[in-house]
Protein backbone atom coordinates (compact mmCIF):
# COMPACT_ATOMS: atom_id res chain seq x y z
CA UNK A 1 0.00 0.00 0.00
CA UNK A 2 1.38 3.46 -1.30
CA UNK A 3 0.96 6.54 1.24
CA UNK A 4 -2.14 8.04 -1.14
CA UNK A 5 -3.88 5.09 -0.88
CA UNK A 6 -3.45 4.69 2.67
CA UNK A 7 -4.30 8.24 2.66
CA UNK A 8 -7.56 7.83 1.09
CA UNK A 9 -8.61 5.13 3.21
CA UNK A 10 -7.70 6.28 6.19
CA UNK A 11 -9.67 10.03 5.36
CA UNK A 12 -13.63 10.86 4.36
CA UNK A 13 -14.82 12.16 1.56
CA UNK A 14 -15.40 16.26 2.31
CA UNK A 15 -11.88 16.39 3.74
CA UNK A 16 -10.73 14.43 0.52
CA UNK A 17 -12.21 17.22 -1.45
CA UNK A 18 -11.25 19.74 0.26
CA UNK A 19 -8.04 19.66 0.48
CA UNK A 20 -8.13 18.09 -3.40
CA UNK A 21 -9.97 21.75 -4.46
CA UNK A 22 -7.35 23.76 -2.31
CA UNK A 23 -4.70 21.98 -4.29
CA UNK A 24 -5.97 22.54 -7.59
CA UNK A 25 -6.69 26.35 -6.71
CA UNK A 26 -3.65 26.72 -5.48
CA UNK A 27 -1.77 25.51 -8.23
CA UNK A 28 -4.07 27.32 -10.74
CA UNK A 29 -3.30 30.60 -9.38
CA UNK A 30 0.12 29.75 -10.01
CA UNK A 31 -0.53 28.71 -13.74
CA UNK A 32 -3.00 31.71 -13.58
CA UNK A 33 -2.02 34.56 -11.19
CA UNK A 34 -3.64 37.26 -12.73
CA UNK A 35 -7.02 35.42 -11.29
CA UNK A 36 -5.78 35.52 -7.67
CA UNK A 37 -6.44 38.83 -6.69
CA UNK A 38 -10.02 38.14 -7.33
CA UNK A 39 -10.63 35.23 -5.72
CA UNK A 40 -8.57 36.88 -2.40
CA UNK A 41 -10.83 38.66 -0.33
CA UNK A 42 -10.52 42.83 -0.31
CA UNK A 43 -12.21 44.91 2.24
CA UNK A 44 -15.17 45.89 1.49
CA UNK A 45 -14.58 49.58 0.95
CA UNK A 46 -12.04 48.48 -2.05
CA UNK A 47 -13.23 48.40 -5.50
CA UNK A 48 -11.68 44.96 -6.01
CA UNK A 49 -14.12 43.78 -3.21
CA UNK A 50 -16.97 41.26 -4.20
CA UNK A 51 -19.69 39.13 -2.18
CA UNK A 52 -18.25 35.93 -3.61
CA UNK A 53 -14.65 36.49 -1.74
CA UNK A 54 -16.12 35.53 1.29
CA UNK A 55 -16.23 32.11 -0.03
CA UNK A 56 -13.41 31.92 -2.81
CA UNK A 57 -10.68 32.83 -0.41
CA UNK A 58 -10.71 30.13 2.04
CA UNK A 59 -9.46 28.04 -0.94
CA UNK A 60 -6.44 30.78 -1.78
CA UNK A 61 -3.25 29.88 -0.57
CA UNK A 62 -0.15 32.31 -0.38
CA UNK A 63 2.31 29.65 -0.32
CA UNK A 64 2.75 25.98 -0.94
CA UNK A 65 3.97 25.94 3.31
CA UNK A 66 0.58 27.78 3.95
CA UNK A 67 -1.81 25.56 2.24
CA UNK A 68 0.20 22.70 3.90
CA UNK A 69 0.01 23.31 6.99
CA UNK A 70 -3.54 24.50 6.96
CA UNK A 71 -4.82 21.09 4.66
CA UNK A 72 -2.53 18.82 7.26
CA UNK A 73 -4.60 19.93 10.22
CA UNK A 74 -8.16 19.81 8.15
CA UNK A 75 -6.72 16.10 7.83
CA UNK A 76 -5.71 15.47 10.90
CA UNK A 77 -8.67 17.01 12.95
CA UNK A 78 -11.09 16.87 10.42
CA UNK A 79 -11.37 13.44 9.52
CA UNK A 80 -12.08 13.07 13.57
CA UNK A 81 -14.77 15.34 13.29
CA UNK A 82 -16.88 14.16 10.04
CA UNK A 83 -16.61 10.98 11.78
CA UNK A 84 -18.85 12.10 14.46
CA UNK A 85 -20.97 14.45 12.34
CA UNK A 86 -21.17 13.39 8.85
CA UNK A 87 -20.01 14.41 5.68
CA UNK A 88 -23.42 17.23 5.09
CA UNK A 89 -22.88 18.34 9.04
CA UNK A 90 -18.64 18.54 8.59
CA UNK A 91 -19.36 20.82 5.22
CA UNK A 92 -21.73 23.28 6.85
CA UNK A 93 -19.34 23.63 9.91
CA UNK A 94 -16.36 24.29 7.35
CA UNK A 95 -18.20 27.05 5.11
CA UNK A 96 -19.69 28.62 8.15
CA UNK A 97 -16.86 29.06 10.23
CA UNK A 98 -14.85 30.07 7.26
CA UNK A 99 -17.57 32.81 6.34
CA UNK A 100 -17.60 33.88 9.83
CA UNK A 101 -13.80 34.42 9.78
CA UNK A 102 -14.43 36.48 6.73
CA UNK A 103 -16.95 38.43 8.78
CA UNK A 104 -14.82 38.57 11.47
CA UNK A 105 -11.83 40.43 9.30
CA UNK A 106 -14.04 42.95 7.67
CA UNK A 107 -15.14 44.40 10.90
CA UNK A 108 -11.36 44.28 12.21
CA UNK A 109 -10.65 46.04 8.97
CA UNK A 110 -13.48 48.19 9.35
CA UNK A 111 -12.64 49.41 12.99
CA UNK A 112 -8.96 50.00 11.28
CA UNK A 113 -9.62 51.89 8.33
CA UNK A 114 -12.85 53.44 8.33
CA UNK A 115 -12.14 56.92 10.24
CA UNK A 116 -8.91 57.52 8.08
CA UNK A 117 -11.17 56.86 4.98
CA UNK A 118 -14.20 58.97 6.13
CA UNK A 119 -11.80 62.29 7.21
CA UNK A 120 -9.89 61.44 3.41
CA UNK A 121 -13.03 60.89 1.18
CA UNK A 122 -14.29 63.83 2.66
CA UNK A 123 -12.06 66.25 0.55
CA UNK A 124 -11.62 68.38 4.02
CA UNK A 125 -7.81 69.67 4.37
CA UNK A 126 -8.64 71.01 8.13
CA UNK A 127 -9.26 67.49 9.18
CA UNK A 128 -6.06 65.99 8.30
CA UNK A 129 -4.31 67.08 11.03
CA UNK A 130 -6.53 64.42 13.34
CA UNK A 131 -4.92 61.50 11.32
CA UNK A 132 -1.74 62.74 10.40
CA UNK A 133 -0.15 60.00 12.95
CA UNK A 134 -2.07 57.23 10.98
CA UNK A 135 -1.30 58.66 7.44
CA UNK A 136 2.27 58.73 8.16
CA UNK A 137 2.56 55.33 8.58
CA UNK A 138 1.35 54.53 5.37
CA UNK A 139 2.94 57.20 3.49
CA UNK A 140 5.47 59.57 3.11
CA UNK A 141 4.92 62.74 2.25
CA UNK A 142 6.19 66.19 3.67
CA UNK A 143 4.42 69.32 5.04
CA UNK A 144 0.65 68.10 5.26
CA UNK A 145 -0.81 71.45 4.49
CA UNK A 146 0.67 70.62 0.90
CA UNK A 147 -1.71 67.74 0.58
CA UNK A 148 -4.70 68.69 -1.93
CA UNK A 149 -7.69 67.17 -2.54
CA UNK A 150 -6.92 64.53 -5.02
CA UNK A 151 -4.26 63.35 -3.31
CA UNK A 152 -6.66 62.73 -0.24
CA UNK A 153 -8.68 60.80 -2.45
CA UNK A 154 -5.56 58.68 -4.10
CA UNK A 155 -4.42 58.03 -0.67
CA UNK A 156 -8.32 56.50 0.18
CA UNK A 157 -7.77 54.77 -2.55
CA UNK A 158 -4.90 53.55 -1.77
CA UNK A 159 -5.75 52.39 1.65
CA UNK A 160 -8.92 50.57 0.40
CA UNK A 161 -7.45 48.46 -1.84
CA UNK A 162 -4.29 47.28 0.44
CA UNK A 163 -5.79 44.94 2.66
CA UNK A 164 -6.84 41.46 1.60
CA UNK A 165 -6.69 37.74 3.00
CA UNK A 166 -6.50 34.35 2.02
CA UNK A 167 -6.10 30.66 3.61
CA UNK A 168 -8.50 27.87 5.28
CA UNK A 169 -7.07 29.36 8.55
CA UNK A 170 -10.43 30.10 9.73
CA UNK A 171 -12.14 27.33 9.16
CA UNK A 172 -9.18 25.52 10.61
CA UNK A 173 -9.25 27.54 13.79
CA UNK A 174 -13.23 26.89 13.41
CA UNK A 175 -12.35 22.62 13.41
CA UNK A 176 -9.45 22.78 16.43
CA UNK A 177 -12.20 24.55 18.41
CA UNK A 178 -14.72 20.94 17.70
CA UNK A 179 -12.19 19.07 18.34
CA UNK A 180 -11.04 20.78 21.42
CA UNK A 181 -15.65 20.68 22.60
CA UNK A 182 -15.67 17.12 21.24
CA UNK A 183 -13.03 15.59 22.89
CA UNK A 184 -11.84 17.96 25.36
CA UNK A 185 -9.58 15.20 27.78
CA UNK A 186 -7.46 13.78 24.16
CA UNK A 187 -4.05 14.76 25.19
CA UNK A 188 -2.35 16.69 22.49
CA UNK A 189 1.84 17.56 22.06
CA UNK A 190 3.25 20.36 20.24
CA UNK A 191 6.17 20.12 18.79
CA UNK A 192 7.95 22.81 20.64
CA UNK A 193 6.42 21.99 23.24
CA UNK A 194 6.93 18.44 23.81
CA UNK A 195 4.29 17.65 27.24
CA UNK A 196 0.58 16.21 26.22
CA UNK A 197 -1.65 18.81 26.86
CA UNK A 198 -5.21 18.18 27.16
CA UNK A 199 -7.46 19.59 23.46
CA UNK A 200 -9.87 21.84 25.70
CA UNK A 201 -7.10 23.67 27.15
CA UNK A 202 -4.97 23.70 23.93
CA UNK A 203 -7.56 25.52 22.41
CA UNK A 204 -8.06 27.75 24.73
CA UNK A 205 -4.68 28.68 24.72
CA UNK A 206 -4.31 29.27 21.04
CA UNK A 207 -7.32 31.45 21.25
CA UNK A 208 -5.67 33.78 23.94
CA UNK A 209 -2.74 33.55 21.71
CA UNK A 210 -3.95 34.79 18.87
CA UNK A 211 -6.03 37.44 20.77
CA UNK A 212 -3.22 38.57 22.10
CA UNK A 213 -1.25 38.60 18.43
CA UNK A 214 -4.06 40.46 17.05
CA UNK A 215 -4.17 43.22 19.68
CA UNK A 216 -0.24 43.50 19.82
CA UNK A 217 -0.55 43.80 15.38
CA UNK A 218 3.33 43.26 15.39
CA UNK A 219 4.95 45.42 12.39
CA UNK A 220 6.22 42.48 10.80
CA UNK A 221 2.99 39.78 11.11
CA UNK A 222 0.70 39.70 8.30
CA UNK A 223 -1.30 37.17 9.62
CA UNK A 224 -5.28 37.71 10.38
CA UNK A 225 -5.21 36.84 14.00
CA UNK A 226 -9.29 37.96 13.96
CA UNK A 227 -10.38 36.05 11.39
CA UNK A 228 -8.72 32.62 13.13
CA UNK A 229 -10.86 33.73 16.07
CA UNK A 230 -13.51 34.88 14.03
CA UNK A 231 -13.85 31.21 12.82
CA UNK A 232 -13.54 29.76 16.68
CA UNK A 233 -16.53 32.18 17.15
CA UNK A 234 -18.87 31.21 14.59
CA UNK A 235 -17.77 27.69 15.64
CA UNK A 236 -18.83 28.00 18.98
CA UNK A 237 -21.99 29.67 18.16
CA UNK A 238 -23.25 26.80 15.94
CA UNK A 239 -22.17 24.34 18.16
CA UNK A 240 -24.75 25.71 21.26
CA UNK A 241 -27.32 25.88 18.31
CA UNK A 242 -27.06 22.63 17.98
CA UNK A 243 -26.73 21.74 21.17
CA UNK A 244 -29.43 23.85 22.63
CA UNK A 245 -31.50 21.73 19.54
CA UNK A 246 -30.17 18.50 20.65
CA UNK A 247 -28.19 17.70 17.08
CA UNK A 248 -25.19 18.10 18.24
CA UNK A 249 -23.56 14.23 17.89
CA UNK A 250 -26.73 13.70 15.25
Amino acid sequence: MNIFQSFKENSTPIVNNLIIINLLVWLGTLAFPQYASFLSMHYWASDNFNLVQLVTYMFMHGSFSHLFFNMFAVYMFGVVIERVWGSKKFLLFYLVTGIGAAIIQQLVWTWEYQPVLSVLNSGNINALTSIEPVLRKWFRFGNIEHLTSKHMIDMANSIANAPQTVGASGAVFGILLAFGWLFPEVKMMLLFFPVPIKARIFVMLYAIAELFLGVANFSADNVAHFAHLGGMIFGAILILYWKKKGKLYN
